[in-house]
């Protein structure tokens, strides 16, 4: 009964207001009604001074006559409200200089509930019950407070104290799985922060849980779309690439005893067709060990290598941006390249525009006829869009 009489305030991953079952506003983009509620309400129990009201409410405005907007916009709010079911009429307070949310109708704010949740579970001394609480704010947390508006500095404010909160349970309750070796519930804890807040690293959590129940193949699949991922998105590489998993995973690989002629179909995959033309498509992960072969054996075998980075750029030469064009040249591009270079010759994508070429045992000159192959394989008639080549030498380290 306790919700039937109070607004249900919605901002972590998106801002909706209900009551009684009914929303009555939804997005705030371009709504100045929105952005009012989602201040009076999410400061509900303080209130906002009304210089700091006008100031949030209007920033990058060019009027200078914040009070009469300030008044035109709380005007017009009540009206809605009103018209919403609401009860009464006052709704929106000003008292001593402070515009408060009334305190007859009660506020149910996500956001300040997560925040309760997560203070009360710091303040437990039991230790069940402060990994329940844990638990229930993590998965609580439906995403980035209020999303649409991550432009205004002081949603900026609170979205980083509140991922700072989310990231304190997400360590918490991480350090008790690992603890107990409950590896299952540390990794739906890592795939779940994945999903709400995306690109931040909590993939790192579901590699160890990986790794700790020892789906080593599993793990290494993660990890090439993780590091694909993140390359395509940011540009970089996700935290736990830089902790060696690989090498780890490698290591900790034990496989049934075998003879050797189940072994080498295995290894090799026995999935391509020998017949079929061009080069060794591959994720960045097995291209970087490669590359790093490569670098062992060229000091000693008397071989050449060279490293071709493939760029999509527009009419005026710069590389291509998001898009669903580039979404298509990507598709033609990876045909190009694997049509114009050898079956030893590996392949793989490295960014949203960029594709590495690994040309094993060429010349610098031959480098030139493969880089006019693709070139020419790419291009249609009319395509505004072309391709830039740079190359350069694989130099051994190992002698």
């Amino acid at each position: 009964m306790e919700h039937e009489n109070a607004l249900i305030v919605r901002t972590l991953g998106d801002f909706t207001i209900t009551w009684q079952g009914k929303q009555i506003s939804s997005g705030s983009r371009d709504s100045q009604f929105a952005r009012l509620m989602e201040i009076l309400l999410h400061f509900s129990e303080t209130g906002v001074e009304r210089g700091r009201l006008e100031e949030m409410l209007f920033e990058g405005s060019s009027s200078l006559d914040y009070h009469n907007m300030l008044r035109s916009v709380i005007y017009n709010a009540k009206k809605k409200l009103e018209k919403a079911g609401l009860p009464g009429s006052g709704y929106i307070e000003f008292t001593g200089g402070i515009y408060q949310w009334t305190r007859e109708i009660p506020v149910i704010e996500d956001a300040r509930q997560f925040e309760a949740q997560v203070n009360r579970a710091k303040q437990t001394e039991d230790r069940k019950e402060r990994i329940r609480l844990y638990e229930t704010a993590v998965y609580d947390y439906r995403g980035e407070f209020l999303p649409d508006q991550t432009g205004h500095i002081w949603v900026m404010q609170e979205e980083r104290r509140y991922q700072e909160l989310f990231g304190h349970c997400i360590d918490e309750l991480t350090g008790y799985y690992k603890e107990a070796n409950d590896y299952r519930s540390m990794e739906k804890l890592g795939r779940f922060a994945a999903k709400v807040l995306p690109l931040a690293d909590w993939e790192t959590v579901t590699m160890d849980a990986l790794l700790g129940m020892k789906h080593f193949d599993e793990a290494r699949d993660f990890y090439e779309k993780t590091v694909e991922l993140y390359l395509e998105e940011l540009g970089v590489k996700p935290a736990f690439a830089e902790m060696n998993v690989l090498e780890e995973i490698a290591s900790q690989v034990e496989n049934d005893y075998a003879m050797i002629d189940e072994i080498q179909p295995y290894l090799s995959g026995g999935e391509e067709d020998p017949e079929a033309p061009g080069g060794f498509l591959c994720s960045l992960p097995v291209f970087q060990g490669i590359y790093r072969i490569m670098e062992r054996m060229l000091g000693r075998a008397g071989l050449s290598a060279y490293l071709m980075v493939c760029t999509i750029v527009n009419s005026k030469g710069q590389p291509m941006k998001d898009g669903v064009v580039l979404d298509r040249l990507n598709e033609r591009l990876t045909n190009a390249i694997c049509r114009s270079v050898r079956h030893s010759d590996a392949v793989c994508k490295y960014s949203k525009n960029q594709y590495l070429v690994l040309l094993i045992n060429t010349t610098r000159e031959d480098c030139s006829i493969v880089e006019d192959r693709i070139a020419r394989n790419f291009r249609t008639e009319g395509q505004r869009t072309g391709l830039k080549f740079h190359i350069s030498g694989v130099e051994g380290k190992y002698l």
